[in-house]
């Protein structure tokens, strides 16, 4: 399976520079690409091939006066921008016709130089290399330092280069990783597991464990709204403004980490202690709608078990999501009887039928397990997730945004 590993960059003021150039040629030749099809179907022709529009937006327009300047960056980065437009109106397309899974997705937009992330993609063919002093050689950049925080497991295919809101660098690499030394660095075990989230206890385990909520946002609330209120009182335009968005984006960019690495931490423990894993299938789109939508965006669930789908297709575990509408909280793990929904607030309830006391989440983990049929066998069956695409990064990693999935 492809997965990405996101390492720090620090370029200097000149790559700074020169990076801010390939990032502007880039969204300029996106930008085009998506006005050149967008004049097509105004006046009813087919849409410009890739090739036709990398003759014209590329190779023709660095002959003229206004388009010069495209010969100042890698055409890599250039042909690589075209690529991603081509991929947008793909998926519109295949989301217009039902054959995408998941959200529609509009069309294909014009992308602004105010853009919070900007970044831009080298492929083998770029010609890029880390040299003998692990500096990254990028073409018309040149060698820019990292911060490796550990060793690639194989040679990558290709790198992103990327500026976050908070004004950092980061390089992320496409490796292809081989499952079968993958599965053989985990432990041989028999354990299985059900998992309770919530939002008292960020994850109450079947086995009794109980996980606390670190509830990262809350703890930086009062950071948070200081930094914002300084934002809104400078003037628009001003060079103080656009310090204090810096202020701002860098306190939210330190929230996001902690919560990232926090996730990534505990879901990398519970794959490496258990062979079946089972979790329920929330609706965090339809909690987020209620009065508790920051407390569920602060935990995070989706990007946790997201985590745990790929790491278990990864390292040869097994997955099981049980269904939402299951009542874990309302039937007895003990006796099996359907005791009804309860308020938030109860957090023990005695069984009716056999007296037997219960932990709300601890008995709801209990029964995620169980509904998974996991209970008797470790293996239980061989579900595993869909066809995982390059993931954004592991423990270890800060700090990587938000970033195509697709390789």
């Amino acid at each position: 399976m492809q997965l990405r590993y996101a390492f720090r960059v620090y370029p200097d003021a000149g790559q700074r520079i020169a990076l801010a150039r390939a990032f502007g040629c880039a969204r300029v030749v996106f930008n085009d690409a998506i006005r050149a099809r967008e004049d097509a179907r105004r006046v009813g022709l087919p849409f410009p091939t890739v090739a036709v529009l990398s003759r014209r937006l590329i190779t023709e327009a660095k002959q003229t006066a206004e388009r010069a300047w495209l010969s100042e960056v890698s055409a890599v980065v250039l042909q690589q921008s075209l690529r991603d437009a081509e991929t947008a109106y793909r998926t519109f397309f295949a989301s217009l016709q039902g054959t995408r899974k998941g959200p529609k997705v509009g069309a294909p937009r014009f992308k602004s130089r105010k853009d919070a992330r900007q970044s831009v993609r080298f492929t083998a063919n770029a010609r890029w290399s880390v040299t003998g002093s692990g500096r990254l050689c990028l073409p018309k950049i040149g060698a820019v330092k990292v911060k490796w925080s550990r060793t690639l497991p194989a040679t990558p295919t290709s790198v992103t280069v990327i500026k976050d809101a908070a004004g950092r660098y980061f390089a992320s690499f496409v490796v292809d990783t081989d499952p079968a030394a993958d599965q053989a660095r985990m432990p041989e075990t028999d354990s299985t597991v059900g998992i309770d989230l919530g939002l008292t206890h960020f994850a109450v385990l079947s086995d009794g464990a109980k996980i606390d909520s670190p509830r990262f946002l809350r703890r930086a609330e009062k950071k948070l709204k200081k930094a914002q209120r300084e934002l809104s009182r400078k003037q628009k335009g001003s060079k103080n403004r656009a310090k204090a968005r810096l202020k701002v984006a860098r306190a939210h960019a330190k929230v996001a980490d902690a919560r990232r690495e926090f996730h990534h931490q505990l879901s990398t423990k519970l794959i490496s202690e258990n062979q079946g894993i089972a979790v329920e299938d929330l609706s965090v789109k339809g909690l987020a709608r209620t009065r508790l939508a920051k407390s569920v965006h602060d935990a995070g669930w989706s990007s946790f078990v997201g985590m745990l789908a790929y790491k278990a297709q990864r390292y040869g575990r097994t997955l099981v999501k049980v269904d939402r509408f299951e009542p874990t909280s309302q039937t007895c793990s003990t006796c099996g009887t359907v005791d009804g929904p309860k308020p938030l607030h109860v957090r023990e309830w005695t069984c009716a039928a056999c007296g037997t006391v219960h932990d709300r989440d601890h008995n709801a983990a209990i029964n995620v397990k169980q509904a998974a049929g996991l209970a008797a066998s470790a293996c239980g069956a061989p579900v595993r997730p869909g066809a995982i695409p390059a993931q954004r990064e592991e423990t270890g990693c800060h700090g990587l945004p938000t970033d195509a999935r697709a390789a």
